[in-house]
């Protein structure tokens, strides 16, 4: 027979709190927003994972509008499920698509997430990325009450040294700018010091991860 074995803790996000609400758009400054995906954005998704760039870190490819747009059907119901969080980056005025930002893993008890994210070929460069993760991390923190942030990132093409490097300032700017943010690392009747750990090795073909807490 189990023995029921009580908590000490609660739970840092309720289960049914993001299920019981309508998933935000979140302004990213005044160049681009975070929405919903939708069925529509199948065509600018299958576009998207053209780009070898993408395609060299993922394990599936769009070959039509119906793939994207099944796709696009898991990516509405993580939130549902409260196990994942997808928007599409795009910009306010035109809607053209700029990248994918994502929150996966999503752990309710311990508050814990994994950002992942891509940027279209015509988006990069211009420090969107930078400002969208920490968009993304600031409504986590504040308006839901997230207590981490993995940052998951692979350098789009790391056998050039110039967008290596670019990848890297990157991804010293988001945890420069979300350190301000900082969150326990676990949730535990008597709190544990706040640890840092991050990994910017030198070997390209792993992917590096960031704590930001």
């Amino acid at each position: 027979m189990m023995l029921h074995m009580p908590k000490l803790t609660t739970p840092a996000i309720a289960t049914g709190y993001l299920e019981g609400m309508d998933q935000p758009s979140i302004r990213v400054g005044t160049s681009a927003i975070l929405r919903p995906w939708t069925h529509d954005d199948a065509p600018a998704v299958m576009e998207a994972f053209r780009d070898p760039s993408i395609q060299r870190w993922h394990i599936r490819r769009a070959d039509s509008i119906d793939e994207a747009r099944g796709w696009l059907t898991q990516w509405r119901d993580g939130w549902a499920s409260e196990s994942e969080c997808h928007w599409a980056i795009t910009t306010p005025e035109t809607n053209e698509l700029l990248g994918r930002i994502a929150a996966k893993g999503v752990n309710l008890w311990d508050g814990t997430a994994e950002l992942a994210y891509w940027m279209t070929p015509a988006a990069r460069g211009r420090g969107l990325c930078t400002q969208a993760v920490t968009a993304l991390s600031e409504w986590a923190f504040r308006e839901v009450g997230f207590h981490r942030l993995e940052l998951a990132q692979i350098d789009p093409q790391p056998t050039i040294v110039p967008s290596r490097h670019q990848s890297r300032l990157q991804r010293r700017r988001c945890s420069t700018r979300l350190r301000q943010a900082r969150r326990r690392l676990a949730r535990h009747a008597r709190p544990r010091p706040a640890t840092q750990r991050s990994a910017f090795g030198t070997d390209p073909r792993r992917e590096r991860k960031c704590l930001i807490h």
